[in-house]
């Protein structure tokens, strides 16, 4: 009589830990992909943080930086106010300054073109860090601006001498 074999179905130890192995790999890898798509998600957010907070910026400046005067009774822009550690609109903790200087392309007098060099800075890890940019603005008080400080705030414009001032 011949002897029977019993045989098991299963899996050999080499397999298993094969097996192992390729799943460590797979779970390697997507971890890898999973880290790097939260930090391009982060970079994204910080990207569109600064550009809205630029945008701010830049509207802040363009309603606040030239003051509105009375020159011959009429409603003109006036010479720029330098900006200092202004908090940005909507971003607490973040604030600019900002230094206007006529333009030297611009040969008209008075000029209508200022070169702004604007400093935002704000705190990160106990640190002061900042970025400086530079932009060009016109000389004028939006429409906008106009009616807000006259008849919202009740700011009334100052008086400028013609003799204050160069004509164009």
């Amino acid at each position: 009589m011949r002897a029977r074999r019993h045989t098991r179905g299963g899996f050999t130890l080499i397999e298993v830990v094969l097996a192992m192995f390729i799943l460590l790999i797979g779970m390697t890898s997507i971890l890898g992909l999973l880290s790097f798509g939260a930090a391009m998600s982060r970079t994204a957010a910080l990207r569109g943080g600064a550009a809205t907070s630029i945008d701010a910026v830049m509207a802040d400046l363009e309603e606040t930086l030239f003051p509105l005067v009375l020159v011959n009774g009429r409603e003109v822009a006036g010479e720029p106010k330098d900006v200092v550690e202004r908090e940005v609109p909507g971003r607490p903790g973040l604030v600019y300054s900002a230094v206007a200087v006529p333009n030297p392309a611009d040969e008209r007098v008075p000029p209508l073109e200022y070169r702004v060099d604007v400093e935002i800075s704000w705190p990160s890890s106990g640190r002061k860090r900042s970025r400086t940019f530079s932009t060009l603005l016109l000389r004028e008080v939006p429409f906008g601006a106009r009616l807000r400080q006259r008849f919202v705030e009740g700011i009334e414009p100052e008086v400028v001498e013609p003799d204050d001032r160069p004509r164009s």
